[in-house]
Parts: structure tokens; sequence; C-alpha cells
């Protein structure tokens, strides 16, 4: 793998707790941008940035359109869009069908950063309870990024770190207590 140019997060159930354990031990130097994609409902879990901002120096905010992807910065997907990522390094929101019954969707968001960001991507897969997020993760190794999960065994809902262990040739799996020093050792790659 060349050097990490972004790293993507996704989870549902069960994620939220991971992210509140790892967030804080995040090396506020990163020389990339995070950005995170739970599976929540519309207009439900609008104080997630502040939430999330409470455990970091990073800073932490919902994406807007167009916005362009900085370093350092962790992006939140909004509730009800799909968060895909332009060649131009700009995110853009999309209202269409939900996949895997959810928006945003997890392989969306992995597939259209894998064409964007190829063999410099990282993605990893939390706990949840479907399998969105596997297909996405087979995008990433076909562009040669590097895809991840959260052990299935420190999962809260094991589904969907399971079903990607399962159907995909999976990189590194991850138990919490090393996800944050495997984000911050992407600094040195």
């Amino acid at each position: 793998m060349k050097k990490c140019e972004a790293f993507i997060i996704g989870g549902s159930a069960g994620s939220l707790e991971v992210l509140l354990k790892v967030l804080p031990l995040i090396d506020p130097a990163i020389t990339f941008p995070i950005v995170i994609v739970i599976h929540r409902k519309h207009g439900t879990d609008s104080l997630l940035p502040d939430l999330l901002s409470s455990r970091t120096t990073l800073r932490v905010k919902e994406v807007d359109e167009k916005e362009v992807l900085a370093a350092g910065t962790i992006y939140i997907a909004p509730s009800d869009y799909h968060l895909l990522i332009e060649q131009d390094h700009t995110f853009s929101l999309d209202y269409s069908e939900k996949i895997n019954y959810s928006r945003p969707s997890i392989d969306a968001t992995f597939q259209t950063a894998a064409e964007v960001y190829k063999d410099k991507l990282v993605c990893l897969l939390l706990s949840g309870s479907n399998s969105d997020g596997v297909n996405g993760l087979k995008m990433v190794k076909f562009w040669n990024g590097l895809a991840t999960i959260q052990d299935p065994e420190t999962a809260q809902v094991a589904y969907m770190p399971a079903q990607a262990k399962l159907l995909v040739k999976i990189d590194r799996v991850l138990r919490i207590e090393d996800v944050a020093e495997f984000i911050n050792s992407l600094n040195f790659i």
C-alpha cells in the first residue's frame, strides 16, 4: 500500500460505542481525512457530530455538499443521504434508493472512494446487523486499497464484519483496542 490518503469507517448497530473508545486515541497530527458512515435514522442523531467532537481534538463535522476532503478532519455522513466521493476529492450527497435498507449506504461510500483513492484508501467495517459494506470492501480490494474489519468476536453485533470476513479477502482483523493504533500507524506508511 502507498501512503494513506483517506480512511473510511462504516458501521451500524454497536459501532458508535467503538468510535467513542477509538477517537480519543487518534493522533491529532494524522495526515489524512477520516470519513464515518453510520446507519442512523433521519433526524434522530443530529447531536452525533457534537458527541464525537467531545471525544477528540480533531475537527469533527457533518459533511456538506461539494466540500473538499481535508486532512486531519473527521467527516460524518448525514442521515438519509448516500455519501459519495467524487474524482475531485469532494463529497456529493445523493438521495437515491436505499441500498441494503440503508441511506447512507456504507457500500456506496466505500465504492466511490475506492474508485478515487485506489491503493491509497483504507476502509474499516465495524459492528452491524446487515451486510452493507461487504460489496464496498470488494471494490476496495479490486482497486488495491486496504480492507479491514472489526474482529467479529469483539463486535456488539457481529453479522456485518463476519460477512465481510467470509466474503472478502480482508487485510486486517482488528480488536477494538487495536483500532486507534492501526489508524495512527498509517501516518508512517
